[in-house]
This record gives structure tokens, sequence and C-alpha cells, in this order.
């Protein structure tokens, strides 16, 4: 879970929200210097009152109190992300074998030269002849190479 923000009016309302008001009120923690010296005891109180609820509920309780808060994406959620999709900061494409393939989109996005995907990329070995002739691998070679796998 990352808070934004470095108020300390936002650090009061957050140890508030998580039961812990006597944090909040500490003249030691009244600034930034004097909670980063106590890190290790402010994150300990935010992992202990997190682990009893879920990643949504706590978001709703920090927005309804205006801390400022967010969660690290996983893959899984930003390629089903409404805004990242919008984006097309994820495209999809279908391989030449017909499944689906989604990659990472042409970042960041220009308005003169926004850039573009054509495609998802070539099948496997699509390219192996070309590559094969370009290094001067000969017929024989090669018949040895597919018999043994290797291509």
């Amino acid at each position: 879970m990352l808070i934004a923000g470095n108020g300390d009016s936002i650090f009061k309302r957050l140890m508030t929200v998580i039961g812990r008001p006597e944090l909040g009120e500490d003249p030691e923690l009244a600034h930034n210097d004097g909670r980063t010296r106590r890190a290790e005891e402010i994150d300990a109180a935010i992992e202990a009152w997190s682990r009893q609820h879920g990643r949504d509920d706590i978001l709703a309780v920090l927005d309804d109190a205006r801390v400022p808060a967010g969660y690290p994406f996983t893959a899984a959620d930003i390629a089903h992300d409404p805004h990242y999709l919008a984006r097309e900061m994820i495209q999809s494409f279908t391989r030449p074998d017909g499944r689906p393939l989604k990659v990472p989109g042409v970042l960041p996005k220009l308005s003169a030269t926004p850039g573009r995907l054509g495609h998802g990329g070539p099948a496997l070995g699509a390219h192996t002849e070309e590559v094969l002739d370009e290094l001067g691998i000969d017929a024989e070679t090669r018949a040895k190479l597919r018999s043994a796998g290797i291509i």
C-alpha cells in the first residue's frame, strides 16, 4: 500500500483511521524528519491495521478520510485496467497460430509521432531460413541441425 503526500494533517488523519491517534499527536512525528526516524514503528502500525482489512475496504476508508492512497498494480491488474486499455498501454494481437497475445503499447504517447505496433510479432521460426542464409549455413548442415532438433 502506498500512502502519498507528506502533509502533517494527512499523517494525523491516517493515524486516526488506523486507530493510532497518539502517533498522529506525537510531537516527534509532527514533521517528516521525525517520521523518517521512526519509519519502522509507523510502518508496523499501518501493517497491523491493514492486515485486518481487504484492499478495497482499506482504499475506501482512506478515501473517506481524505488520505491519498493506492496500491502497486500487478501485471494482471494492468492488463485489465480500463485506463491502461483506453491509453493503449496494453495492446492485443492474434498470434500466427490464432492464440491471443497482449503486449505493452508504445510509451510515451507523443502527439506528432505517437508510434504504433503493427502486430504481435512473427511465429517462432518464421525467419529461420533467412537467418541461416545470411550466416551462410549450407543445406547439408541445415538438414543435420533439423534432424538433431536444433532448428
